[in-house]
């Protein structure tokens, strides 16, 4: 069965051309190293034009949806706000997890990012912070949990203890 991903960076000042994006090229990598097709970032300006990327994803049929940017507090910061909406069901503890292995790292400010993650139609959404760091961080937490959780939402049952 083939899986497949979608990536959207949101950032005003990567979508106006300011400079390049690193992050989302991060996240492409990973899910294709997970065995997800994925194309290319989406770079979109924060706000609306997220949602309607990250709708677009979920109406192509991709099976999950990694966000990058627009999580912090500053007033331009929206990307929760316009995911919420599109989930279906939230999973605060992956969103919990992300947070807590920034400040496990020491970086107290991954505390201040409000991501979200959930389930869209059948598609697994997560919002991810800006910074190459905190996407790092963030790509080896969902190493192991983005493949089971697309394996879950396909209906795939939990390996019985000790199985491999």
């Amino acid at each position: 069965m083939s899986r497949r991903g979608a990536v959207v960076v949101a950032s005003n000042r990567a979508a106006h051309g300011v400079y390049a994006d690193t992050t989302g090229p991060l996240l492409v990598d990973a899910l294709r190293a997970w065995g997800f097709e994925t194309a290319e970032p989406v770079v979109v300006p924060d706000g609306e034009p997220v949602a309607e990327a990250i709708s677009r994803a979920v109406a192509s049929g991709v099976d999950v949806v990694l966000t990058t940017g627009g999580t912090g507090i500053n007033p331009t910061d929206r990307t929760p706000e316009v995911t919420r909406p599109l989930l279906d069901r939230e999973l605060p503890g992956v969103a919990e997890t992300l947070r807590a292995a920034g400040v496990a790292k020491g970086v107290p400010t991954a505390a201040l990012s409000r991501g979200l993650a959930g389930v869209a139609g059948s598609a697994l959404v997560v919002n991810l912070p800006g910074s190459r760091g905190g996407v790092k961080d963030g790509i080896a937490v969902l190493a192991d949990l983005v493949p089971h959780a697309v394996d879950q939402l396909h209906g795939g049952d939990h390996r019985p203890e000790g199985a491999s």
